[in-house]
């Protein structure tokens, strides 16, 4: 009978690494990232919150350049919109996490999960090495 090591299996699942994907409303793809957990079974608030996570971190490491964000701090909207440079700061993972969570929740963007809609923040994603979540933001109408 063939024996299997659980403490070993549990070990490769340690690194469980889940692709992401950011596309456009027509699906066309813009940025893709890959996102490490320490467990197979995670929800759709784990996955926004390590995402968060790791845009911060690499903002706050080289704020210069790195323009794939679901959330941006205020300010950075200000100089995209042509008004003078701000100073860079650090920025709150908390605060922004918060962003985004409420932005996933009033619909200002979406997560497709194998391409399935992802309904709730709760929702259980099961990692297998197939599974591709994408990030969908909504872009709104001129004059709507």
């Amino acid at each position: 009978m063939l024996s299997v090591d659980l403490n070993r299996y549990k070990k490769m699942l340690h690194n469980t690494i889940l692709k992401i994907r950011d596309e456009n409303g027509t699906g066309n793809i813009y940025h893709e990232l890959e996102l490490r957990f320490d467990k197979i079974e995670v929800t759709i608030r784990d996955i926004i919150r390590e995402r968060v996570y790791l845009e911060i971190e690499k903002y706050n490491k080289k704020a210069d350049g790195y323009k794939f964000a679901l959330v941006r701090p205020k300010d950075e909207e200000m100089l995209l919109n042509g008004r003078k440079k701000v100073v860079k700061h650090r920025v709150n993972p908390e605060k922004q996490l918060e962003v985004a969570l409420k932005a996933f929740s009033g619909n200002g963007f979406f997560i497709l999960v194998d391409d399935v809609q992802a309904e709730e923040l709760d929702q259980v994603v099961t990692i297998r090495p197939d599974t591709l979540i994408s990030f969908v933001k909504l872009t709104p109408l001129v004059g709507g």
